[in-house]
C-alpha cells in the first residue's frame, strides 16, 4: 500500500523531440483532452492522506471494532464502549481508511507507472511491497510467540508460505489480518500490468477503467469463481476511482472523467454498507459515506491542483511511515494492549501504543526498506540485462 508520489514529467516540447520512453505510444495516438498537461512535482498531500488513513485503521482496530466491544473479549476483557465510549464512536469508522488506501493507490500506481516498462513496473512494485512485508511477517509472528493469548499462531510452513504475499491465493491464513488487503492490490497490479505493456495512455486507461468495471459488476452475477476472483468486486471500484482523479491530474478533468467517479462512489457506497453489514457492524451507512465523499472531493482537489502550494517536507517522511505502520501495528499492537491494559489509562494506553508504532515503522524505513530495497534493485536490474542478453 506504500506507493511513490512523485509525477513523472511529461516530454519536452520544440523542434527537436527527445525519444518517448519504450512501448510509449506517440502523442498523436493518445487522444486526452484538450489542455495544457500537467507537469511532474510530489503530491505531498496524498502523503499526509496516507498517514491520516493509516492512523484511522489503528485506532479503529484498537478501540473501534466489532470484536473489541464484546464482553469479555481477549483485547480489553469488557466492551470498549463502556471504557472509552467517545474513542469507541470515532474510532468504530476508522475502517474506511483501508478504502482510502485502494483510491490512493490507483492514482499513485498509475503516475508512477506511466511511460514505463513492464520490466520497471515489476521490479519498482517488489522493491516497495518486499522489504517492509518480510520484516512485518517476522516481527508479528516474534510478537505473537512472545505474548501469546489474543491470536492463534500459525504453522512454522505457513509462516513461511506468508513471505510470498500469496498465501491468500493459497488458502493459508494470514499471520496478520490486515494482509487481505495485498491480495486486493496484488490483483489490481497485475491486471493493470497489462495496460502498462501496451503502454498508458489517456485512451487505454479510460478502456481499462470501463471494461474492469463493467467486469466486476457483472462476475457476481456470473457464478464464475475465477472471474470473480480476477475482477475483485469488492474493491475495484476504489482503484478505478484512482485511475480516474489521475487522469483528470495528468489531463484536466472532463464529463468522462466525472461520469467514472460518479460510478466508483455510487458502486463505493454499496461495498460500504456491505462491509457494514457484513463485516464491521459498528458504524452507520450514513456516516461511512459521508466521510468517504469527503475524501472523493479532497482528492478532487488533490487532482485539480488545489493542493499544490503544500509542500511541507515532513509530510514525505510521514508517507514513508503508512506502509510499515499498517503492517505491523495489528495482532502486535492488541496483543500488547492486552498485556498492558490494567496499567494504565485506555485511552493514555492506545496513544502509547499508535505512537511507538509510528517510530518502529520510521525505523523500518530507515534501516530495512532503503538497504534491502536497493539491494533487491541491483540484483532484479541485473537479472532482467542477463535476460536481454
Amino acid at each position: 500500500m506504500r506507493e511513490g508520489t512523485e509525477a513523472r514529467p511529461e516530454q519536452t516540447r520544440g523542434r527537436r523531440r527527445e525519444p518517448l520512453p519504450p512501448l510509449a505510444a506517440p502523442p498523436s495516438s493518445d487522444p486526452a483532452p484538450a489542455g495544457r498537461k500537467r507537469t511532474g512535482g510530489r503530491l505531498y498531500v496524498l502523503d499526509g492522506i496516507r498517514l491520516l488513513a493509516a492512523l484511522m485503521v489503528a485506532a479503529h482496530h484498537y478501540a473501534g471494532t466489532w470484536r473489541t466491544d464484546q464482553p469479555g473479549n481477549l483485547i480489553w476483557d469488557r466492551p470498549v464502549s463502556e471504557i472509552m465510549p467517545t474513542v469507541f464512536r470515532l474510532a468504530s469508522y476508522g475502517w474506511i481508511g483501508v478504502e482510502i488506501f485502494f483510491v490512493i493507490s490507483g492514482f499513485v500506481i498509475c503516475m508512477s507507472c506511466w511511460g514505463r516498462t513492464p520490466r520497471q513496473f515489476f521490479v519498482s512494485r517488489v522493491i516497495r511491497l518486499y522489504p517492509a512485508y518480510w520484516f512485518a511477517v517476522l516481527f508479528t509472528t516474534a510478537v505473537l510467540v512472545a505474548v501469546p493469548g489474543v491470536w492463534e499462531r500459525l504453522q512454522p510452513r505457513e509462516v513461511l508460505l506468508n513471505l510470498t504475499m500469496l498465501q491468500a491465493g493459497s488458502g493459508v491464513p494470514n499471520v496478520d489480518g490486515v494482509y487481505w488487503t495485498l491480495w486486493s492490490e496484488l490483483r489490481f497490479y497485475l491486471l493493470f500490468l497489462v495496460v502498462v505493456a501496451m503502454g498508458l495512455t489517456y485512451r487505454r486507461v479510460v478502456v481499462f477503467c470501463c471494461v474492469w468495471g463493467a467486469v466486476a459488476m457483472l462476475a457476481p452475477a456470473a457464478g464464475l469463481p475465477l472471474l470473480e476472483l480476477v475482477a475483485n468486486p469488492d474493491g475495484a471500484w476504489y482503484f478505478i476511482a484512482g485511475l480516474a482523479l489521475y487522469l483528470m491530474h495528468r489531463f484536466g478533468q472532463d464529463l468522462l472523467l466525472w461520469g467514472i467517479l460518479a460510478m466508483a462512489w455510487l458502486m463505493g457506497q454499496m461495498e460500504l454498507g456491505k462491509r457494514i453489514d457484513e463485516v464491521e457492524h459498528v458504524s452507520g451507512w450514513r456516516g461511512s459515506v459521508a466521510i468517504f465523499t469527503v475524501f472523493l472531493l479532497l482528492m478532487v482537489a488533490v487532482a485539480l491542483g488545489h493542493t499544490d502550494r503544500i509542500r511541507w517536507k515532513w509530510l514525505v517522511t510521514a508517507g514513508a511511515m503508512t506502509y510499515p505502520l499498517y503492517l505491523v501495528h495489528y495482532a502486535a499492537g492488541t496483543s500488547l494492549i492486552a498485556r498492558l491494559r490494567d496499567t494504565t489509562d485506555a485511552r493514555l494506553l492506545v496513544v502509547a501504543v499508535i505512537t511507538a508504532f509510528l517510530l518502529l515503522s520510521y525505523l523500518i524505513h530507515r534501516w530495512v526498506e532503503r538497504p534491502v530495497s536497493r539491494m533487491l534493485k541491483k540484483g532484479l536490474d541485473a537479472s532482467f540485462a542477463r535476460l536481454r542478453e
